[in-house]
């Protein structure tokens, strides 16, 4: 393979067509702008490269993107790590506004924000271990990444609702069945898998590939924007309440939270 680029917490390579685009923040790959950032700076260049027709976004460690990055106070207490999340939801739009088709390798956890990553793929591939959770409502959040928009376009309307309602763990039987993820292998052939797919559709004609799939997807990046511009209004508003506070530390603490609706 061809390394591509110097980035710090992901790799970028093309072999044979296929662009590999690699989290390197193991074991939970937790995201904060940078690593967005990175990851819409590497699809952007393999835009602009010939020799790609096709990607694949995968991660290193246990989880594929087990979410937002938690810092600790003083105290030891987790703390959320972004004070506004807006710029990071700017790169997140750049990723879904990328012409070339991309598979998810998802051998783990995709947790909110980490959920949201993963549906800027056109295909999922998974495994029995992944896990998918919209746990923002137990967090006493509102989602974000554009989710209020992806989940239910893909998994419909009353299966999203109930990822975001109740913040449960959806296994990847569950999720395989909902329409979440495409296919379903060993969780050592999830990545191999994802590769042979990815090189499947790159035998395609380039051209027809990058039109085909522009009008597949429609004005996908304009309507995660107005999706994340919303959310990130209520996010904004709700992080600064006592539930808010108390999700965060009961998820620190490993209980469970005591929301008082104020």
């Amino acid at each position: 393979m061809n390394d591509l680029g110097s980035f710090t917490d992901i790799t970028v390579q093309i072999h044979e067509h296929v662009g590999l685009v690699e989290i390197c923040r193991p074991p939970h790959n937790f995201f904060d702008h940078d690593l967005i950032k990175q990851i819409a700076d590497a699809m952007d260049l393999l835009d602009t490269k010939e020799s790609c027709r096709a990607v694949v976004l995968a991660s290193q460690g246990r989880s594929f993107c087990a979410g937002a990055q938690f810092a600790s106070n003083h105290k030891g207490e987790a703390q959320y790590n972004m004070t506004n999340p807006g710029p990071l939801y700017v790169e997140a739009v750049r990723i879904f506004g990328n012409k070339k088709p991309i598979v998810a390798a998802i051998h783990g956890a995709a947790v909110g924000g980490g959920l949201g990553l993963s549906l800027v793929a056109d295909f999922r591939i998974a495994c029995p271990e992944a896990r998918f959770v919209a746990n923002f409502t137990k967090l006493g959040f509102h989602p974000g990444f554009g989710l209020t928009h992806t989940l239910p376009a893909l998994i419909g309307q009353s299966n999203a609702a109930l990822m975001f309602y109740t913040s449960r763990r959806i296994k990847g039987e569950d999720a395989l069945q909902m329409g979440l993820v495409d296919k379903l292998v060993h969780q050592d052939k999830v990545r191999e898998t994802a590769l042979n797919l990815a090189k499947e559709i790159s035998e395609c004609s380039p051209l027809g590939l990058i039109a085909t799939r522009a009008t597949v997807r429609g004005n996908i990046a304009d309507r995660v924007k107005a999706a994340t511009d919303t959310e990130l209004a209520e996010q904004m508003r709700l992080r600064e309440t006592d539930d808010f506070a108390e999700g965060v530390k009961a998820v620190s603490e490993r209980r469970a939270a005591k929301f008082l609706g104020r």
